[in-house]
């Protein structure tokens, strides 16, 4: 599976400003001295995202402690954002990339395997964002059912 672009520790993140699901224009750097868990998933309200949106608001006490901030993107529309995240209860910002320039950016849209065949498509992705504004870590073609737990074992460790 081809990704064109391969965020690796220590690149500086890409900068990006989109809207949330209120509509609101969010910027990485409004999170400046803090971490940032930018999670990027292909659709609202699919089973293997419902999985990983739910999982990553399970943990957000421990991202909190952590001085962390969880931010999920996808190329859904601001309205699909809203109806996400009152049907589960998702108390994060969802961010709105319908154009998937930020995708691009962070190597999570390109060539992957779904169900056999070669396809362009969301990959999905974490970055783990240092307050310096550095990727700490990234993780490419994730399995949505547990990860959002290796991120806070990572930021554990990365943040002590």
């Amino acid at each position: 599976m081809a990704v064109d672009v391969c965020l690796v520790e220590g690149d500086k993140a890409p900068a990006f400003t989109l809207p949330n699901q209120d509509g609101k224009n969010l910027k990485l750097a409004d999170y400046k001295d803090r971490w940032v868990v930018l999670y990027f998933y292909p659709k609202d309200d699919t089973p293997g995202c419902t999985a990983e949106a739910c999982e990553f608001t399970d943990n957000l006490r421990q991202f909190g402690k952590l001085k962390a901030v969880v931010l999920g993107v996808s190329p859904d529309k601001e309205e699909a954002h809203q109806k996400f995240r009152d049907k589960y209860k998702i108390s994060f910002d969802l961010l709105s990339d319908p154009e998937k320039k930020v995708l691009v950016k962070y190597g999570a849209f390109g060539t992957k395997k779904m169900y056999g065949k070669t396809v362009q498509g969301v990959i999905r992705s974490t970055f783990l964002i240092d307050p310096r504004g550095k990727i700490a870590r990234s993780w490419y073609h994730v399995r949505a059912k547990g990860h959002a737990a290796k991120v806070v074992e990572e930021l554990a460790e990365k943040a002590a």
